[in-house]
């Protein structure tokens, strides 16, 4: 099986390293992913600037790993399908990210949109997701539940352009209860900014890395996290309302010239 592995936090990142050690077992993986951290860039890509690209190698210099990309996640895995792999993969896995990407966070997520860039391309598509607490992450064995989760959806033989959504719970909370298939919570977080003043005299925020989401609302994604289990959502890009409009095509609609 031939992997294509990518992710948000860039190519360095522990999640990803512990996750392509677990993808081993299943076949050839390939990393293409940013060269420096890309959290929350969603499905945003570089046009303006040019990509560039450098070959990595395990410790031991000798081991290619693949290819880091001085843009975005969604340029990662464009460049990877359109130019630097020698054939398509069977299956682009997106991760694991630190951090849980559950609710309305899918939106804002550059390891769900290269999920959705693989889905584009008629590539199935897993994005791999670590809930954290007080920022402790085990990624080693959350490396572990993705990858039996990953062969449990691939041995179902999922369509061309499949899309899915994984969540792994909190470890340290204890143990995994099991996997749920749920729908992803659509309320809105609370957020928060700090405000503060520069040496200048100049007012800036920074984000607060602090949000919850005050209604979990049962049989959602960001509810079974919170009881300890793993969540995936099968997703899908098209945006289009097409009960309403079925609705707006009913109206009659003027034009004066």
């Amino acid at each position: 099986m031939r992997i294509l592995l990518t992710n948000d936090d860039g190519i360095y990142a522990p999640g990803l390293r512990a996750l392509r050690l677990e993808l081993m077992k299943l076949g050839t993986v390939t990393v293409v992913a940013p060269a420096t951290e890309q959290s929350a860039a969603g499905h945003s890509v570089t046009l303006l600037t040019p990509l560039l690209v450098n070959e990595v190698f395990e410790d031991d210099a000798r081991t290619f790993v693949g290819w880091a990309v001085e843009g975005r996640p969604a340029d990662c895995v464009k460049l990877a399908l359109l130019e630097l792999l020698p054939e398509p993969p069977d299956v682009i896995i997106s991760g694991m990210n630190a951090g849980s990407n559950a609710g309305i966070n899918v939106l804002y997520s550059g390891t769900v949109a290269a999920a959705i860039e693989g889905a584009f391309y008629k590539q199935t598509a897993i994005a791999v997701s670590l809930e954290y607490d007080k920022k402790i992450y085990d990624y080693q064995a959350g490396a572990r539940y993705a990858r039996q989760v990953i062969e449990q959806i691939l041995a179902q033989k999922p369509g061309a352009g499949s899309l899915f959504n994984v969540n792994i719970p909190v470890l340290e909370r204890g143990p995994v209860r099991g996997v749920k298939v749920l729908p992803q919570n659509v309320s809105p977080y609370v957020e928060k900014f700090d405000r503060r003043v520069n040496q200048r005299g100049r007012t800036y925020f920074w984000a607060s890395p602090e949000f919850t989401c005050p209604e979990p609302h049962p049989d959602t994604d960001v509810d079974a996290l919170r009881e300890s289990f793993i969540t995936v959502t099968p997703l899908q890009f098209d945006l289009t309302d097409h009960v309403r409009m079925a609705q707006l095509k009913k109206w009659e609609w003027r034009i004066e010239k």
